[in-house]
């Protein structure tokens, strides 16, 4: 399943390349949320509160109300997350606020568990040569993405696996390392970072894998009511990260 990414910066809808070079910025909010209307999960990730300069909750809280989304971005406690679910939030993505010294956390995640419950915790994964990297991926610790996972799967509904080697860049999707976290879990997987076509979202899907795309949205390069349309007519439901 082809879930859509609506990343916010400044107010606006931006994509960056390595998470950095704005390569796409745009002010249509409602031409976008139109365009995703049917789509069972929409990713919203706020960036500014990532960064830690502000938010935008004005803004999710308006597309948590027209669209099914997962909302991260700068989550590092439970107050935060629980705050999102109060704007409508379906599921919430937690990242470096899982990780101590550079290993998962257990205890945290089990917190965030506990508020949150399983199916609305989204455990993000990111990697960078093959580890486990934290705090805008200038972090980088020595677990890889699949000790990673095998040490939260208890605790997360979902996993978010984002290759931040070839995020933003269009330059495909690396189906081995998908598989080595795909391997490593029953939980959902969900994969992010340089898929470009639609063959790749069919590919993933049929591993049990959903695929975030963003980059390739914007550009034209990838429409995403051709995903839509084919998974209607083709009757599959759903994938992991349905919610």
């Amino acid at each position: 399943m082809l879930i859509p990414s609506i990343d916010l910066m400044d107010g606006r809808i931006v994509q960056l390349e390595q998470g950095e070079r704005l390569r796409v910025a745009s002010d249509d909010l409602e031409g976008w949320i139109d365009r995703f209307r049917g789509f069972p999960v929409v990713q919203l990730v706020d960036l500014d509160a990532a960064k830690g300069h502000g938010d935008n909750a004005p803004l999710v809280s308006e597309i948590c109300r027209t669209l099914p989304c997962q909302v991260g971005g700068g989550v590092r406690t439970i107050e935060r997350a629980e705050a999102l679910i109060a704007l409508g939030a379906c599921r919430v993505v937690i990242g470096s606020a899982l990780y101590t010294d550079g290993a998962p956390d257990v205890a945290r995640a089990q917190a965030f568990a506990d508020a949150l419950g399983e199916q609305a915790f989204v455990a993000a994964v990111d990697a960078r040569r093959g580890r486990v990297v934290t705090h805008g991926w200038r972090g980088v610790t020595r677990t890889t993405p699949a000790d990673a996972v095998r040490a939260l799967s208890s605790f997360a509904g979902a996993f978010l696996y984002t290759h931040v080697d070839t995020e933003g860049l269009l330059s495909g999707v690396d189906m081995e390392a998908v598989l080595a976290v795909r391997a490593a879990t029953t939980k959902a997987v969900i994969a992010a970072g340089g898929i470009r076509s639609l063959d790749e979202v069919h590919r993933l899907d049929d591993i049990g894998v959903d695929a975030v795309v963003g980059m390739a949205i914007y550009t034209g390069l990838l429409d995403p009511g051709a995903a839509l349309t084919a998974r209607t007519r083709t009757g599959n439901g759903p994938g992991g990260a349905s919610v």
